[in-house]
């Protein structure tokens, strides 16, 4: 079970811009290499920091409106909003390490 939780078009909103902590956004797919990769890094950074950073991932098959929106170009892209602004990215599959430097900017 992952410990970051899908968000959908119909929460993006909610749960994305209008969060009062910074959020990190996975947008994958099921068929991506890269994506499965990053997964575990992900699902690990959601349980660290849980309360102080929201973590959700978007299947950009399932949510092309939310892919379109940001123009997800390759996968996996990792955003980070803070104050509901995209203040940062990053593309492709990184360590770990790299992911939670740009989390504790954040906070």
């Amino acid at each position: 079970m992952s410990s970051a939780t899908a968000v959908t078009t119909t929460d993006f909103d909610q749960e994305v811009l209008k969060s009062n902590v910074p959020v990190l956004i996975d947008f994958w797919a099921v068929w991506c290499g890269p994506c499965k990769m990053i997964a575990p890094h992900v699902d690990a950074l959601a349980a660290e920091y849980a309360g102080k950073v929201k973590v959700f991932k978007v299947n950009v098959d399932e949510e092309p409106d939310i892919a379109g929106k940001y123009g997800i170009m390759s996968i996996p892209t990792l955003m980070f909003f803070n104050e509901g602004k995209l203040v940062d990215q990053i593309v492709g599959a990184v360590p770990k390490s790299a992911i939670a430097a740009k989390l504790e900017g954040l906070l």
